[in-house]
């Protein structure tokens, strides 16, 4: 992080950070911040310029405890009063459950958007600024109308503008168009690309990203700006694959997939290296895998932002043993079971020290172009990669 930035602007107030259905990841982000914090020029000052500006911790403690009838409700027991308040979300962790008339329930999104509204309100006319750390967008799937359904995405940014909210940061946006909902508010979407190139460097041995031994390929039409945008920093050959589908029929409220069609080089003898957002249920993408390498790749490399397996892990494990698949690599970003991060295939994607750059610079009302584009960071890596 370039250090010049704390001592040319002056933070917007005092930093306090709120976690929902994420407290490792919010402590990780933590520690950074206090190690960035202690760093910083401005703790030379005889008299620093804000208050609160070194800190041990900057996570407040709040609390969304629930009734026997499931009704919530937000509470915040440290001061926010005059703070610049970051709102850390994670929709996805659906590890955490509460009780109904005596059942366990497991958190939906739903449950941890209803949450973070109640925090939202709780900090309302104290705080100075809030701004929402959604990495996985709430209804992100949902951004477009195509025939009689709702559009959850623009209703929830909507929303939350209405609530005051200063600005949204999320991160690979399933289409990022979505912010044309709000276009009065702030919108800031990251991409994870340096984190997923550092990741295959440190966990795959003769790695080699170079034309004439690798290739990107997107697995669909909708992932293909994030393959362009890895293919061209790499200096990459770029394939496609598309979905031909059945739009006879519904199945799970979609037109089913018939085949993956496969366009672009011929991928023989090659490392491939597949770009996409998440992984659902994985069956798409395992199938992508299994004719690149029905191809004749050498290794198939899955790099994707958010790593649901919500049909589970064991057809990952299939496909693994069989040499479909080299590695996936997902982000921190969203709740993984604990069963996932011991798979021999599976690689992380560290994103702590990322998000806690992005929200210092935020809190100093600080220019953030220059990590929203990392391509100095992956040219350096690639030098060392190639020396």
């Amino acid at each position: 992080m370039p250090i010049d930035i704390q001592s040319e602007t002056l933070p917007a107030g005092p930093l306090k950070i709120a976690a929902l259905g994420c407290d490792d990841f919010a402590a990780a982000v933590d520690r950074y911040l206090v190690e960035m914090r202690r760093k910083s020029p401005l703790v030379h000052f005889e008299n620093l310029p804000i208050k609160g500006y070194i800190e041990d911790s900057y996570l407040i403690d709040c609390k969304c405890p629930r009734y026997g009838t499931g009704e919530g409700r937000g509470i915040i027991n440290d001061s926010v009063r005059g703070v610049d308040l970051f709102i850390l979300v994670d929709v996805l962790n659906s590890s955490i459950t509460y009780t109904v008339f005596g059942e366990e329930n497991h958190m939906s999104p739903d449950n941890h958007y209803e949450d973070l509204k109640r925090v939202i309100s709780a900090a309302n006319g104290k705080a100075k600024r809030i701004t929402v750390v959604m990495p996985f967008l709430y209804g992100g799937r949902q951004h477009r109308r195509t025939k009689r359904e709702s559009l959850d995405c623009a209703v929830f940014l909507e929303e939350l503008e209405s609530m005051g909210i200063s600005g949204i940061v999320t991160f690979d946006a399933h289409d990022p168009r979505v912010q044309n909902a709000i276009p009065l508010s702030g919108f800031d979407s990251f991409m994870p690309t340096y984190q997923f190139l550092k990741a295959l460097v440190q966990t795959v041995p003769n790695l080699h990203l170079n034309k004439d031994t690798a290739m990107v390929v997107s697995p669909d039409e909708g992932a293909m700006e994030r393959s362009v945008y890895f293919a061209n920093i790499l200096g990459l050959e770029l394939g496609m694959f598309y979905k031909r589908r059945d739009y006879t029929r519904i199945v799970n409220g979609k037109n089913p997939i018939v085949a993956h069609e496969f366009i672009g080089a011929p991928v023989k003898g090659k490392d491939i290296l597949v770009i996409d957002d998440m992984i659902s249920s994985g069956g798409s993408m395992l199938d992508v895998a299994r004719q690149i390498k029905e191809q004749g790749a050498n290794r198939v490399f899955v790099c994707t932002t958010f790593g649901l397996f919500t049909d589970g892990l064991e057809q990952f494990d299939e496909y693994y043993e069989k040499g479909y698949l080299e590695k996936v690599v997902t982000t921190n970003l969203n709740y993984r079971p604990p069963e996932l991060l011991e798979r021999e295939w599976y690689a992380e994607a560290d994103m702590t020290e990322y998000l806690a750059t992005i929200i210092d610079h935020m809190n100093h009302d600080a220019s953030i172009s220059g990590i929203q584009s990392p391509t100095a960071k992956i040219n350096q890596l690639l030098q060392q990669l190639n020396t």
